[in-house]
């Protein structure tokens, strides 16, 4: 019997949590390697435990997910009434309760499909914004059999290039992040396989190199960077930091390009095989086949292998596609967090600029529509081990190397890894801390939340006055700062029962994007109550160019969940239990 870990448990009870209090569509946000399928599956089996009736479509847009997610199904409820609709994999069993469908094979389908209650979209991230698009039409066509239609999105990046947050912006199929895990919070238990990353020698020139739709012009990008010389001496690096790494990927910027670094590759007497878009079935199987069996040491892809794609043993990633789209980045460096016996690590080199250009893969923050800047990430290299480590690091975390001593006047307080994160971002002494009313156009108010540490001021915002998660998340601080106290049920009681709140010693901060995010408090030895907050004055200036954080959503752990506590719910699609 498959069980499920804690942040799977809390993703679908999150989902049950948010019909309670919303009609809309939410995102379930669990990082590649998470186990998406099992939470697909587990929350499938508990709804029609509880009520049979109900149908259920899961759909994406690649042949080995579909294949993967009905699996798992299967695995988990050997009787489930579970069936395929997909041309690629030969079956069409419309009339299935659970169906697993390729959006390619049934977005003209609907009326063949029929009633559905809900409608799972794995690697929600590929629909487009627009409405006139194979995803938007085929979910109205279903919307227009069934008004009552829920539709809930699953996805490693809930961003997209040309758009920004999924569930941000005019025409947003989706409303709202209902839960979301990180990759930090994940490797940290030990559940998915820690990235490291060395700065190779070799880098890709981007310089001149067009962009259109916010990304690089794929034709004048392979020109930039399928070089002879530059090919050569990346495989150099790529072989000379992975001779004791198993299974490589490497990810090119375009089919001439993965031809000539796998030409490269067999050059060397290492075995390479390509992969791409129009590579047949059967082919592409028996290749993937041999490098999971690392009958093939080496896969160099363009525009595949970024998702459904599952080989835990890849031990080395290399990136060789230079690119403006976080969430690309993000997927070509999950492919190496899946767990594996005997691997400790995944390698990221990234000859594209990726990292600098994005940040840790745990942070990212995307681009709002619009938004400009290019800017890079504050490291440096160890000269020892080649380690990219954060600009303000005295230490390399890797050997141990001790960087001269430099002077400073403000020493930076937060600065980004490559690939990822600090595992443990620093704690920053409280001196004081302010409370505000904060209006925002056309929502409801929230309490704003400013913290002095030194010369810089970080903030946070917390809804009292809103539902679902962000009130859930409210309560957890107002527990947290003044246990066994009632909950404020507006701002403005918030602020007059202020003096009950007691004042952090510390907080955690981590930069996320160009802004700061607080995570987490800590309140040893810290004043009383009546002493701690400062209630007047102006907010801090900050220190620099830092900004206080936006609101953001962070891991939601509700309790009750799986098919035992489904049946003491509500129905989510709206009272057939």
């Amino acid at each position: 019997m498959l069980s499920l870990r804690p942040y799977q448990q809390a993703a679908i009870g999150a989902i049950y949590a948010y019909f309670e209090d919303h009609k809309g569509n939410p995102l379930i946000v669990i990082p590649t390697a998470g186990g998406k399928s099992l939470v697909l599956a587990t929350f499938s089996e508990g709804v029609l435990k509880a009520w049979p009736d109900q149908r259920i479509l899961i759909v994406t847009h690649v042949r080995e997910l579909i294949a993967q997610n009905h699996a798992e199904m299967i695995g988990l409820w050997p009787e489930a009434p579970a069936g395929i609709y997909s041309a690629g994999l030969g079956k069409r069993e419309a009339d299935a309760r659970i169906l697993f469908a390729g959006i390619q094979s049934v977005h003209r389908k609907a009326a063949e499909i029929g009633h559905c209650d809900l409608v799972l979209i794995d690697e929600a991230h590929l629909i487009p914004v627009a409405s006139a698009t194979t995803y938007r039409r085929f979910l109205g066509d279903l919307t227009a059999i069934n008004p009552k239609l829920k539709v809930i999105g699953f996805t490693a990046t809930p961003y997209r290039l040309d758009s920004g947050m999924l569930h941000e912006g005019d025409g947003a199929l989706f409303t709202d992040i209902a839960y979301e895990v990180s990759v930090r919070d994940l490797i940290d238990s030990g559940y998915l396989c820690p990235l490291v990353s060395k700065q190779p020698k070799t880098k890709l020139d981007v310089t001149g190199v067009g962009s259109r739709g916010g990304e690089f012009i794929a034709s004048e990008l392979q020109a930039a960077v399928d070089k002879e010389a530059i090919t050569r001496a990346a495989v150099s690096e790529i072989m000379a930091y992975g001779a004791d790494r198993k299974s490589w990927l490497a990810f090119c910027s375009g089919v001439d390009h993965a031809r000539h670094v796998a030409e490269e590759f067999r050059s060397r007497g290492i075995s390479c095989e390509t992969i791409f878009g129009d590579t047949p079935k059967d082919e592409r199987d028996g290749i993937i086949a041999a490098f999971k069996r690392q009958e093939i040491r080496v896969l160099a892809s363009m525009g595949v292998l970024t998702t459904g794609f599952n080989a835990p043993a890849v031990d080395l990633i290399a990136m060789l596609r230079p690119t403006k789209s976080a969430g690309l980045y993000v997927q070509m460096a999950g492919r190496g967090t899946r767990l594996a016996p005997g691997k400790q690590n995944c390698l990221v080199l990234d000859f594209a600029g990726n990292v600098s250009r994005h940040g840790p893969i745990d942070l990212v923050r995307p681009k709002r529509p619009g938004e400009g800047g290019d800017g890079v990430a504050p490291t440096k290299v160890c000269p020892e081990c080649d380690s990219i480590i954060p600009l303000a690091a005295s230490e390399c975390p890797d050997c141990g190397f001790v960087f001269p001593a430099r002077e400073v006047k403000i020493a930076p307080t937060a600065a980004m890894l490559p690939v990822l994160s600090p595992k443990h971002p620093p704690w920053l002494a409280v001196n004081d801390v302010m409370y505000f009313r904060h209006e925002k156009a056309g929502g409801l108010p929230s309490l704003k939340v400013t913290y002095r540490c030194g010369l810089s001021a970080y903030s946070e915002w917390i809804c009292f006055e809103h539902s679902g998660y962000a009130r859930r998340k409210a309560e957890e601080w107002w527990q947290l700062r003044a246990s066994g106290t009632p909950f404020p049920l507006t701002v403005a009681e918030a602020l007059a029962r202020r003096a009950e709140l007691r004042r952090p010693s510390a907080i955690m901060v981590e930069t996320v994007g160009r802004f700061f995010e607080v995570k987490r408090a800590r309140f040893e030895a810290c004043p009383s109550p009546a002493s701690a907050p400062s209630t007047t004055g102006k907010p801090a200036t900050m220190a620099g160019s830092m900004q206080s954080s936006p609101h953001r959503t962070p891991a939601a752990t509700p309790a009750g969940t799986g098919s035992a506590a489904v049946s003491a719910r509500t129905s989510i699609t709206g009272g057939k239990a």
